[in-house]
């Protein structure tokens, strides 16, 4: 039988979650993350056969994930008519304003409940963000946005607040996912955690509210920008309403 020191000696590592996803949930989250890149557009149909083949997998998984982006808001389904995007640059400015509303108020009670260790620990998150920035490692960066969030969260001990955020995860990751892939968005987003840690540890609760704000309003007029405004539409009638 092995014993803890064997199978540490062994090298084991942990499984990567990734491989713990079923299926179908690996189908709604490509979905979902292609939807908010704008890689389909506002009412565009969406082919269910031709999005299976294109996914590899068999029409069953791709039904149950689009029966999910529907209750998420992303797409629409008309019986004997097909399956219709709905996110909208509307939906996504609607969507980033809630965010920074939440988010605000979190970051205002985290300035007054921090305690130092929870500070050092932002900072070492920062320092770390600013390396991932420096190295282009995006995936990494993404990672650590979300600690700094989940961080300031947990410091702010509002628990109604984040669990009024929990319907905003989806939209949160793949907005990152789309805008940290721009460099100099990566550059503006470290500047601005930056400033929202000096509030926080400084204690001042009208900056770090004031700072969160600013900063997820931005990125989510950048992400409308990017999404809806600067790229062209590539949708072809032929192609996506056969």
């Amino acid at each position: 039988m092995l014993n803890d020191a064997t199978i540490g000696a062994a090298g084991l590592m942990p499984v990567d979650p990734s491989f713990l996803k079923s299926l179908r949930e690996h189908v709604h989250d490509t979905l979902r993350r292609a939807i908010i890149a704008g890689q389909f557009r506002p009412e565009q149909r969406l082919n269910e056969r031709q999005l299976a083949a294109t996914l590899g997998v068999s029409t069953t998984p791709l039904k149950e994930a689009l029966r999910r982006l529907e209750s998420e808001g992303l797409v629409r389904i008309e019986a004997r008519r097909g399956v219709y995007v709905t996110f909208s640059a509307a939906q996504a400015e609607e969507m980033a304003l809630a965010r920074a509303a939440l988010e605000s108020m979190i970051a205002r009670l985290a300035a007054r409940r921090a305690t130092t260790d929870q500070c050092d620990a932002l900072r070492q998150t920062v320092h770390a963000m600013a390396d991932a920035t420096a190295a282009g490692d995006v995936e990494r960066l993404i990672g650590l946005n979300e600690h700094f969030h989940g961080a300031i969260h947990a410091a702010s001990g509002c628990h109604y607040l984040q669990r009024l955020l929990d319907a905003q995860r989806m939209y949160d990751h793949a907005t990152r996912v789309t805008l940290l892939g721009d460099a100099a968005e990566r550059g503006c987003a470290l500047d601005e955690h930056r400033g929202i840690l000096k509030a926080l540890c400084e204690a001042d609760a009208d900056r770090a509210e004031r700072a969160m704000r600013d900063h997820i309003v931005r990125s989510g007029q950048q992400h409308v920008a990017s999404v809806f405004v600067e790229r062209p539409d590539t949708t072809t009638k032929k192609g996506n309403e056969k």
